[in-house]
């Protein structure tokens, strides 16, 4: 199998990954994930798409992963990993779709706009 690519995307994280075979081995920014993502549930998020497959240890994943918060971030990795599954084997989009790992979320922050203190937030009005 060759080097398989995809691109995951969540508020401003970007997260590009290289799947090849191999042993379940994943490194994020040149750091074991467990490091990179501390907390369990971020760990579980990234498995999602493993454990949903039952690929859990076939694959050796690189990411490189910027922007967004740790969170954002996670999710970006999800959604990529989800992409280069299908990629590997389209028989698995079926099952990731039910379990809605194929959307990308589209929420973004909004902008701050000239004239207010922030997005939506207006200065206090005076009447005198």
């Amino acid at each position: 199998m060759e080097v398989v690519n995809a691109l995951g995307r969540r508020k401003t994280a970007i997260a590009r990954i290289y799947v090849t075979e191999g042993n379940g081995k994943i490194v994020v920014n040149k750091r074991d994930y467990k490091e990179y993502f501390p907390t369990s549930m971020l760990q579980y998020v990234i498995e999602q798409p493993f454990n949903l497959t039952d690929t859990a240890g076939k694959y050796d994943i690189k990411v490189n992963l910027t922007g967004g918060g740790i969170k954002g971030q996670a999710e970006a990795l999800r959604l990529a990993v989800s992409r280069a599954l299908i990629k590997i084997d389209p028989e698995y989009r079926g099952v990731l779709k039910e379990n809605g790992l194929l959307r990308r979320d589209p929420r973004m922050v909004e902008r701050k706009k000239p004239g207010q203190p922030k997005a939506r937030k207006k200065f206090q009005f005076s009447k005198r």
